[in-house]
């Protein structure tokens, strides 16, 4: 190819990335497929239809040009990083995660391709090398806030509550009220797991306050005051809740929960019928069935706690329930029957329900 020929081809490569910019695809899809036609292995050309295809969130099409490009060019970086893009977005979080990894085989250093392999491996639940990664980007850039969030995210999906909450603490006392919300509704839900509700609610108020309808702050709030045992400060918000999604069933049966708590069975019955009415609900039944055993409705409680039972073997909850059904009647033997079915169904029984074998082999 003559230096002439060389010449047109970069200002046509110029002309199309340029366009691209402009958001004018037609036209540089058009400066790309001239250049392919002249030389179909140019890179620039290949990485360009690429990067519009994945503009246009035609991964699947885009993964095809950085494939032909890669054959061509297997160390271009522009191809590898389009890929792996691609390949995340498609969620082929494996295939991606190896493209990654060729590519910081040249540039290692790349705090943001770091970041987002560790977000790959964090998909794929590799924690060893998710942490590995996050921890270098701090290491080359301290207080990433994408690092800290990742690293909060990973902590967070291993049950490490403790130690997620250091990362997004940190990202809170960097940004203060200008961090993002997500970041002030995954405080409260470290505290929520760890059962410091009262510390949670702070961090769900601010976040309501930027936005009065969100889901996760509004949830939030209410498991923490249900946790603290306040059902009537949870049914606020559970209400709330209800006021966007009225046909919610989990809320519905969470309401019916706080009902029943304040002694008020009647609308704690409505709300759990109300669940039930949308769908199938476990919870929502044995919240009926409790009431009904509360009412010495026996017989109709055993029925729906039978039911429950053969659906859900592992459920200790049911069990103790179903347990507490013939032990207010004074059926003690038959109450450790029940018991000794769920303790032979699971292979990790709670210890609430050895307690409770304890408790009424004591009564025999």
């Amino acid at each position: 190819m003559s230096e002439h020929d060389k010449e047109h081809l970069s200002q046509l490569s110029q002309q199309g990335y340029q366009l691209l910019r402009e958001h004018m695809t037609t036209e540089a899809r058009a400066k790309f497929q001239e250049i392919l036609a002249e030389d179909p292995e140019n890179n620039y050309a290949l990485v360009g239809l690429g990067d519009l295809e994945r503009k246009e969130r035609q991964f699947e099409r885009a993964v095809e040009y950085y494939q032909r490009c890669l054959e061509f060019h297997p160390e271009n970086n522009y191809a590898l990083f389009g890929l792996a893009e691609s390949l995340r977005a498609l969620k082929r979080f494996n295939h991606a995660v190896e493209i990654w990894e060729r590519y910081l085989q040249y540039d290692s250093e790349n705090v943001t391709v770091l970041t987002r392999v560790g977000d790959v491996y964090r998909k794929i639940r590799d924690y060893r090398r998710s942490r590995e990664l996050y921890l270098r980007v701090l290491e080359l850039e301290t207080d990433n806030p994408y690092a800290l969030i990742g690293l909060g995210h990973l902590h967070y999906d291993f049950k490490e509550f403790d130690s997620a909450r250091h990362y997004w603490e940190r990202m809170y006392e960097l940004r203060g009220q200008e961090v993002d919300i997500r970041v002030l509704t995954s405080l409260g839900n470290c505290h929520r797991k760890l059962r410091t509700y009262e510390r949670g609610i702070p961090f769900f108020e601010q976040a309501l306050q930027r936005d009065p309808q969100n889901f996760y702050a509004l949830y939030g709030l209410a498991d923490c005051y249900r946790g603290l045992q306040q059902p009537d400060e949870s049914l606020v918000y559970w209400h709330r809740i209800l006021d966007i999604d009225e046909k919610n069933k989990v809320i519905l049966t969470r309401a019916g929960d706080a009902y029943r708590s304040m002694g008020d069975l009647d609308q704690a019955e409505t709300y759990y019928r109300r669940a039930l009415n949308v769908q199938f609900d476990l919870y929502a039944i044995l919240g009926l069935a409790i009431i009904h055993r509360k009412q010495k409705r026996f017989d109709d409680a055993i029925a729906a706690l039978e039911d429950l039972a053969k659906n859900a073997p592992e459920n200790g909850r049911v069990f103790l329930e179903l347990a507490e059904c013939y032990e207010d009647q004074g059926r003690i033997a038959e109450a450790l029957a029940i018991l000794s079915r769920h303790m032979e169904a699971t292979r990790s029984p709670a210890r609430s329900v050895q307690r409770k074998i304890t408790d009424l082999t004591a009564k025999l």
